[in-house]
Formats: structure tokens, sequence, C-alpha cells
């Protein structure tokens, strides 16, 4: 079983900078890799990013890429979500998700609020 625990949501005024983190915890031996996504108010849920457990592959949705930094502390199990130049279409519950073989785990979401 994994656990996956988000932090670091809020209000930010648009070409602003917000950070998410994603703290894994338990069978964390078992995670292939995680994914950041999104879902904004009446859209369905969207992926924006991806990180291979080992941290060596990256990837992103092309709304995001150059804006968005997907990374991975190795030393403590978390993931992080660097978001800068923020747009008000950025707006949405962001989501971590981690891939573990055949099935998936996901975090409780965080709101990200982007102001015009």
């Amino acid at each position: 079983q994994v656990q996956l625990v988000e932090s670091g949501g809020g209000l930010v005024q648009a070409g602003g900078s917000l950070g998410l983190s994603c703290a894994a915890s338990g069978r964390t031996s078992s995670i292939l890799s995680m994914r950041w996504f999104r879902q904004a108010p009446g859209k369905e849920r969207e992926f924006v990013a991806l990180i291979t457990w080992s941290g060596k592959n990256t990837y992103y949705t092309d709304s995001v890429k150059g804006r968005f930094t997907i990374s991975r502390d190795n030393a403590g199990n978390t993931v992080y979500l660097q978001m800068n130049s923020l747009e008000p279409e950025d707006t949405a519950v962001y989501y971590c998700c981690a891939l573990l073989g055949a099935t998936t785990q996901w975090g409780q979401g965080t709101q990200v609020t982007v102001s015009s």
C-alpha cells in the first residue's frame, strides 16, 4: 500500500509561481512513476506531468511545457511540481498519482487558483 499526501496549493496572481509537493509513504518500492493531473471545474481530469521513479525521465502536456517542472527528491520519496508563469487557465485541483504496476494510487488533491 502506498499513501500520497499533497501540499502547496493556494491562490496566486497570473504570472506568479507555486510549488506543489507529493509525499509518498508505505511500499514506495512498488512505485513505477509519479504523475500530476488536474481537474478544472466542469472539465475532465487531465494529465499534466510524469516522472519515472528513477527520476531519469519526465514528460509534460504541451500546455505546461517550459512553465512547469516535475522533479523528485530521491532521499525523501517526495515529488514536486514547480509551476511558473501561471495562467488563469491553470486553475484546478491538482492530484498526484502513483503508478504501481497495474494499479494506481491517488492523493487527495490540492487547489490551485490563479487570478487574472
